[in-house]
């Protein structure tokens, strides 16, 4: 999987959230808010490119102190969302 050409991680107020850059593509309903671990794979996943969840889940383990099976449930659960707002392929 990757991102998608255009979406980029912004700190607006405090809160980290996945914009569309371009006026074309913003939707401010559908602005995506990210908590600081969701941010931290965001940012991940786009120095990969193409990512995987076992590439995730091992970044995720090795930044935070989270068990292997916890971190690979919450790393898919994280890209299930992102692929439901349609922000990867």
């Amino acid at each position: 999987m990757k991102q998608k050409q255009g979406f980029v991680l912004r700190e607006v107020c405090g809160e980290h959230v996945i914009v569309g850059e371009g006026l074309g593509t913003i939707n401010f309903n559908k602005l995506i808010s990210l908590n600081e671990t969701s941010a931290f794979l965001w940012k991940k996943a786009g120095e990969m490119g193409d990512f995987t969840v076992d590439s995730l889940t091992a970044a995720l383990c090795e930044e935070y102190e989270v068990g292997e099976e916890q971190a690979r449930k919450d790393v898919a659960a994280m890209i299930a969302k992102w692929q439901e707002a349609g922000i990867v392929e």
